[in-house]
């Protein structure tokens, strides 16, 4: 049985500066225009990290190559599974996101099958729920389950659609 049903719907940098991340990905593979959200903050009412309550704060900017979404992520404070990443092998390739249309049936599974949820929260009110599989163990990066609700489908769309 698979833990999540749903498409890859995004590709994630995590990186030390966003503003060059996004010069780099839009002359080098055409990304944008970007859309940069600075400072998202996640408190412990909305997130976890590693089991325990969270508060972190992230910039984080979103384009689109066809489509696909790419997302660039700068950790600005706070422990979280970003700021483990840079520390442990510094910028790049973080994560490829499934979209399950049930985030939590897909958390049971991936605890059934023996995978660790490192992270996980609720992002904009509700917009969208989500939890990061660490893929350390078998050689690949983390990967994201998210469910996403009508208002981030539309803000999708309109970055896309710039």
């Amino acid at each position: 049985m698979t833990i999540a049903s749903g498409p890859i719907i995004q590709v994630c940098w995590v990186v030390e500066d966003i503003a060059a991340a996004e010069t780099f990905h839009r002359e080098h593979f055409g990304a944008g225009p970007f859309l940069r959200i600075p400072d998202v903050r996640f408190g412990p009412e909305e997130a976890t990290y590693r089991g325990q309550p969270a508060d972190f704060t992230a910039h984080v900017s979103m384009a689109y190559i066809g489509d696909l979404q790419l997302e660039l992520i700068q950790p600005v404070a706070g422990e979280s599974i970003y700021t483990e990443f840079l520390a442990r092998s510094g910028p790049g390739l973080h994560h490829i996101c499934f979209e399950t249309p049930d985030l939590a049936a897909s958390i049971e599974r991936a605890r059934a099958a023996g995978m660790e949820i490192v992270q996980q929260g609720v992002m904009g009110g509700g917009m969208m729920s989500f939890a990061y599989v660490d893929g350390a163990g078998w050689g690949a990066p983390y990967v994201e389950l998210a469910e996403l609700g009508d208002d981030i489908r539309a803000l999708y769309a309109s970055i896309k659609a710039r």
